[in-house]
């Protein structure tokens, strides 16, 4: 299963930047407040819903960090299932479908143990400065339960009438589908 995922924080960032949905463009949201610096390219699958409300998130790993706002076809490794002050908040953890140098991951097992806890790890702590933020724990599922979250989310997003849809729902791109680029 592959799946266009739009990039909102390239690697190695402490800015957190976000899609303004409304505007079609990407705005700074905060500075993190702690020294740490995103592992991997993060943003979200397109034209998904995640059970925050919010487009579900996604992780890239890849060599270099891209930039706010590229797409990237992906394929799904598994899932970091976090829970924080608002609740569930699923990441996808994904490579790009088309990268050769990544041609050998397949599964959450293929991923170095270490690289897992660095994410993990970030997870962890990248909120401990900031006041009312919290990471109250969390677990890493495989590919099928990432496949079936995207899955649902796709549903869940199609679910939204155009009248009720969440302004946070990320729109997907005009021209194609979420699953071409």
């Amino acid at each position: 299963m592959d799946f266009v995922v739009v990039v909102e924080i390239p690697q190695g960032s402490r800015n957190k930047y976000e899609m303004d949905h409304d505007l079609g463009r990407i705005r700074l949201d905060r500075m993190l407040f702690t020294s740490t610096r995103y592992p991997a390219d993060y943003g979200y699958v397109e034209g998904t819903l995640g059970l925050d409300g919010e487009p579900l998130d996604a992780l890239v790993l890849g060599g270099d960090p891209t930039f706010p706002g590229v797409l990237i076809r992906c394929r799904a490794l598994g899932m970091f299932r976090m829970n924080d002050q608002q609740g569930e908040d699923d990441k996808v953890l994904c490579v790009p479908a088309t990268d050769p140098r990544m041609k050998h991951l397949h599964e959450l097992g293929d991923v170095f143990a270490h690289d897992l806890r660095e994410i993990q790890h970030f997870f962890e702590v990248y909120k401990d400065l900031e006041p009312g933020k919290s990471f109250d724990g969390a677990s890493w599922l495989g590919r099928s339960a990432a496949e079936q979250e995207i899955a649902a989310a796709r549903t869940r997003r199609g679910a939204c009438s155009p009248q009720r849809r969440d302004a946070k729902a990320a729109p997907t791109h005009s021209g194609s589908a979420p699953d071409e680029l």
